[in-house]
């Protein structure tokens, strides 16, 4: 299973799951896959930004959450601090 998050404005607003027949490779982590997810998801009205995030932490740093942000310059999802919380 792939795992999507959507961020607007750098903020994580919801993580969904995605079966990975609905995508090439398996679902794995590459620019060709998430473009891939982005068209599909935009196609069955899930409209947005969406990012490939690892359940396993194996990329973008941390599995995102509701509220986390992302930062593109270190193509990573960052938790909120305890202030943001």
């Amino acid at each position: 299973m792939a795992h999507a998050a959507l961020v607007d404005s750098g903020i994580v607003r919801e993580v969904i799951v995605v079966d990975n027949d609905k995508l090439p490779n398996g679902g794995e982590f590459t620019p060709e896959v998430e473009t891939a997810l982005n068209t599909y998801l935009n196609g069955i009205g899930l409209d947005g930004d969406w990012k490939l995030t690892s359940y396993n932490n194996n990329f973008r740093g941390t599995y995102a959450g509701q509220g986390y942000t992302y930062d593109p310059d270190l193509d990573e999802f960052v938790a909120p601090t305890t202030e943001e919380v």
